[in-house]
């Protein structure tokens, strides 16, 4: 299963829908940093709304593709963080420093606007 990525303007959007597998997070972790690359965007929002749990594995990548993602110059906001989600970063050490959240996408796109000063 692939994770779709949007393009809007000079952002990407990102929802994810299903809870996710090893696999499928390799390959949004990679096919995310592809378009980055070849869009040349400058801002990345990924609405975790629909995902209620998250284990060690998965919640490393979602650390890592945002620390690569400002690494190639894109912003990332986070946006609908589930409680045990929230948890569970914070219980395996993953501290998300200076990345903007917010409740749902639409605030996500006010939040990224902000930040990137467009």
């Amino acid at each position: 299963m692939r994770i779709p990525i949007l393009k809007l303007h000079n952002y990407l959007l990102i929802s994810i829908q299903a809870e996710l597998d090893d696999n499928t997070a390799i390959q949004f972790q990679e096919d995310l940093l592809n378009k980055i690359h070849k869009s040349g965007t400058s801002g990345v929002v990924i609405d975790l709304t629909s995902v209620e749990i998250i284990d060690s594995f998965i919640a490393k990548v979602l650390g890592d593709v945002v620390t690569m993602s400002d690494l190639m110059g894109a912003k990332v906001v986070l946006t609908g963080i589930q409680p045990a989600v929230a948890m569970t970063l914070i219980d395996l050490g993953i501290h998300l420093h200076n990345v903007p959240t917010a409740l749902d996408l639409e605030q996500g796109l006010v939040k990224l606007h902000q930040e990137l000063g467009d």
